[in-house]
């Protein structure tokens, strides 16, 4: 991949919170269906993912609990957290549905971004962490954070 092509992506916002949540596993880029307020919106770098999720109906994906706020001002904007269409291939929204339905997964959203200019979310499917394996990705973390803080130590000569 060249340098431009990496420079692409404009990361509007992370849904930390799926990770953590749950254990993620395929993933997949869909298109969102937007209106122009809701663009605007996107590019100002305001929107929340951390309730957002994806279901498949009548072959169609949709993406439900994404919070686009509505722009202050405006006479005529947009419902601030409407269902919004996904474009997918039809190999992905059946790879989806099948995985939805026979391994009970869920596909959360996982980023939402622009690349070459148009509004994209990444969908990953998903199952349901245990309080156990959560309290393990807490202890996980906490000790790849004390590692780093070993290391800055040892080259600072403390």
């Amino acid at each position: 991949m060249s340098g431009k092509e990496a420079s692409d992506e404009k990361l509007i916002v992370r849904n930390r919170r799926a990770g953590f949540e749950y254990e993620l596993g395929e993933r997949f880029e869909a298109g969102l269906v937007l209106i122009g307020s809701e663009v605007k919106m996107l590019r100002d770098g305001k929107a929340d993912l951390s309730d957002a999720w994806c279901t498949i109906t009548n072959g169609e994906a949709f993406l439900h609990g994404m919070l686009i706020p509505e722009m202050p001002g405006a006479a005529f904007g947009h419902v601030a957290k409407r269902t919004r269409k996904l474009l997918l291939h039809d190999t992905e929204i059946d790879q989806i549905r099948k995985a939805v339905e026979r391994e009970g997964m869920t596909v959360a959203a996982t980023r939402l971004y622009f690349k070459k200019g148009r509004a994209k979310v990444e969908l990953a499917l998903a199952k349901g962490k245990k309080q156990a394996d959560k309290r393990e990705t807490v202890k996980q973390r906490e000790a790849e954070r004390e590692a780093r803080a070993a290391m800055g130590r040892g080259r600072r000569g403390e």
